[in-house]
Formats: C-alpha cells, sequence, structure tokens
C-alpha cells in the first residue's frame, strides 16, 4: 500500500512539472479543472479530467471549436492500476490551415468504473463508448444503449483488462 502511494505521489510531482499548454491554460482561466500531461510523441497536449468533471470540460472544449472526436477509447494501466478513458479532439473547418489537437484522459478506479457519456456531444462516441465498455467494463453513464457489441451479451468479464483470466473453453452456440 506504501509503495502504491509513493507512486501516485511521484506521478502527482511529476506533472506538477509539466507545463500547460493553451488548452489547459485556457480550461484553467473558465475555473474548469484540469491537469496538464506530458506531449504525446507528436507534441499533442494531454490533460488529465476527473470524471465529473468530464462533461463540462468536453462541452466548453466542444464550444470552443473542439467538433471532431477523432477516437474514444480506454486502456488498462496495469494489473490493480487504474482504467484510463480517452478522448482525442480536432478542431475542423474549412479555412483552417492546420488542424489543432488535444487527448483528454479520464483515470479512473478498476472497481467501478464509471465516466458521463459524451455521446449527447459527439454522436461518433456512440460505437467507440461500446467497444470500451465491452473490452474494459467502462460504464458510460448517459450512453442511450450501452451494451455489449463485439463479445457475446453472456461474456463474462472485460477480455482487454490486464487481470482478465480466460476462459478454457467457450462453446460457440448456432455455429451451424
Amino acid at each position: 500500500m506504501a509503495t502504491e502511494e509513493t507512486q501516485n505521489q511521484n506521478e502527482q510531482e511529476a506533472s506538477q512539472l509539466v507545463e500547460a499548454g493553451a488548452v489547459s491554460s485556457w480550461l484553467t482561466e473558465n475555473n474548469l479543472d484540469n491537469q496538464p500531461l506530458p506531449l504525446d510523441h507528436r507534441g499533442v497536449e494531454i490533460i488529465r479530467v476527473e470524471a465529473d468533471a468530464l462533461l463540462p470540460v468536453a462541452t466548453a472544449l466542444y464550444q470552443n471549436g473542439f467538433n471532431y472526436l477523432q477516437c474514444q477509447g480506454g486502456y488498462d494501466a496495469g494489473p490493480g492500476k487504474e482504467l484510463v478513458s480517452f478522448y482525442h479532439l480536432a478542431k475542423v473547418s474549412d479555412d483552417a490551415a492546420s488542424t489543432e489537437e488535444v487527448r483528454i484522459k479520464v483515470f479512473l478506479p478498476r472497481d467501478n468504473p464509471r465516466v458521463p457519456s459524451v455521446y449527447w456531444i459527439w454522436k461518433a462516441a456512440d460505437w467507440q463508448e461500446r467497444e470500451t465498455y465491452d473490452m474494459y467494463g467502462i460504464v458510460f453513464d448517459g450512453h442511450p444503449n450501452l451494451k455489449r457489441m463485439l463479445m457475446n451479451e453472456d461474456w463474462v468479464g472485460w477480455p482487454l483488462r490486464k487481470d482478465y483470466v480466460s476462459p478454457e473453453f467457450y462453446e460457440i452456440q448456432h455455429a451451424y
């Protein structure tokens, strides 16, 4: 337990050393809670947001021109660690010389990973949130049709979690 607390403390200290980008600074100026993370490999700004702040931040970004959800997905930070729901957003317009992008990450506890759905802001989130739910078990509150789409509806567990134990066999029904 002490090791986990030390690791969380080190992550917080490291993130405090990250210089806030333009989007993170704009969100902070508008009293929207966020935490800058290191830039990705392409130099795109990454922002950490708490689950309860996701909808206000997403709405503000949409109003500020981030009208395209390139990708929504999830990943498992490791056995016993947090699950992450991420959002790749871009400003798309006809007269833009270049595309401005930002990444949003929401870190969730593995025992109850719940985050609000952004379907009502970006309709492209529909199947992407369903796939993340199906593979990682992240529940998107407010999604209009959150159910499995890749695995059978009676499948037990979340196959892409790193602590997932694969069943020895799974009977394929209606194969013929």
